[in-house]
């Protein structure tokens, strides 16, 4: 099968381009397809030797090619629209041009026009709904410059998902029930295939963790005694970051600091943080391919998220013996057993709910083992190779025009 997919970058550093990086290497090597990956960044992804597009049409397999999309500049607006524009044009003339062919175009999200096939990570018109919850909240100091930004880019987003995601002859997978659910509350879908993320068990494991633990640590002036929170995103806000900065706050008469990883403006949060007395127990690192150093420094996974398709770091700290906290408004929350094998939060901003878990983890490290135990156990049933297997599956019936059973 000959696939173009398309996704502005694939990478390790971060949940959804690591799950996409993971798909594509196995359909390439376990199932013979051939894959054209309009991007305009690739890092950490086994690429075949390039050539032509229209040596798509060969009879050729197992291989992925990239075909790099130039990219500029400036607001995340002006860089979407632009993005449209060239991936759209390349695939064009690569088609109608040069003669390529493909059986399906695959897209992880909103990324073109087209697609015959979306993989659902992110739905922004619930994201849309907590921008304008953020603009009422008298905490958010955004500028009004960056607001009407944000407004435009997500009424932008919202329309291409009402015109793609409402056509019937677009197949829709997403990673959780949650997900699957809004589809259907949005945009009238009952035909969603859930299909969940994986974890690399092979790499994200208890020893590895703990093999790099102190080495980890003492790099970045952790003492033994520091109980340190991780969180991993590009989204801090919608990942809860506010919440446990509020719930540090609470916590000042003990070790607790929290590494906080990705590629989100950091300002507001350090402002926020020196408000709430807090700021010198915030370490802040951009996101790396070396996911795992990250986990090996921490003690607990904490990500309360207003909202999360699933949160792939979650499934990774659990991998890697982490006692996790996450909440109900995330994907993954729907395979953790509350209190056995990570915390589930009713409420995502409940600060002081999240302190007093905190504070009983610091306290309880029998506690805490016992949870990662229980994590790294049950996550062996989550495995990429069952995750590729099932969007396989989801790409015949595509090609063949069969509707979807998951």
């Amino acid at each position: 099968m000959r696939l173009a997919v398309i996704s502005p970058f694939v990478d390790r550093r971060h949940g959804t381009e690591r799950a996409l990086a993971e798909l594509l290497e196995r359909l390439a090597a376990e199932y013979g397809c051939e894959v054209h990956l309009y991007a305009q960044h690739v890092e950490d992804l086994h690429l075949s030797e390039r050539r032509s597009a229209r040596s798509a049409r060969s009879t050729n397999s197992g291989a992925i090619f990239w075909h790099k999309v130039p990219g500029i500049p400036g607001p995340h607006l002006a860089q979407f629209l632009v993005w449209m524009f060239l991936n759209g044009f390349l695939q064009w003339w690569h088609t109608t041009i040069s003669g390529a062919s493909y059986d399906l175009v695959l897209s992880p999200g909103i990324n073109c026009l087209l697609p015959d096939v979306v993989i659902v990570h992110a739905l922004f018109h619930r994201l849309k709904e907590l921008v304008r919850e953020e603009y009422e909240d008298s905490a958010a100091h955004a500028g009004f410059f960056r607001q009407v930004h944000r407004r435009l880019y997500y009424e932008l987003l919202t329309a291409l998902e009402r015109r793609i995601y409402t056509d019937p002859k677009v197949t829709l997978a997403t990673v959780s029930k949650r997900t699957a659910g809004l589809l259907n509350e949005c945009f009238h879908r009952k035909d969603v295939c859930v299909i969940p993320n994986g974890v690399d068990t092979k790499h994200f494991s208890v020893a590895a963790r703990l093999a790099r633990r102190t080495e980890a640590r003492q790099r970045r002036g952790i003492r033994g005694e520091d109980f340190v929170l991780l969180l991993i995103g590009n989204d801090w806000r919608n990942k809860g970051l506010s919440t446990v900065l509020e719930a540090m706050a609470t916590l000042s008469t003990l070790p607790v600091r929290v590494l906080v990883v990705g590629n989100d403006t950091a300002e507001s949060f350090r402002a926020r943080a020196a408000h709430l007395g807090v700021r010198d127990q915030c370490h802040w690192e951009i996101s790396s391919p070396d996911v795992l150093d990250f986990y090996a420094a921490a003690d607990v996974y904490v990500s309360p998220s207003r909202e999360d398709s699933f949160g792939l770091p979650v499934a990774e700290a659990m991998a890697c013996g982490l006692a996790v906290v996450t909440s109900v408004c995330a994907g993954v929350a729907e395979y953790i057993h509350d209190g056995v094998d990570g915390f589930v939060l009713p409420d995502p901003r409940d600060s002081q709910a999240l302190s007093q878990l905190i504070k009983r983890l610091q306290a309880e490290p029998d506690l805490r083992h016992k949870i990662g135990e229980a994590a790294a156990s049950a996550i062996l049933e989550w495995d990429w190779n069952r995750n590729a297997a099932a969007i396989w599956e989801l790409l015949k019936d595509a090609k063949t025009g069969t509707q979807p059973t998951g």
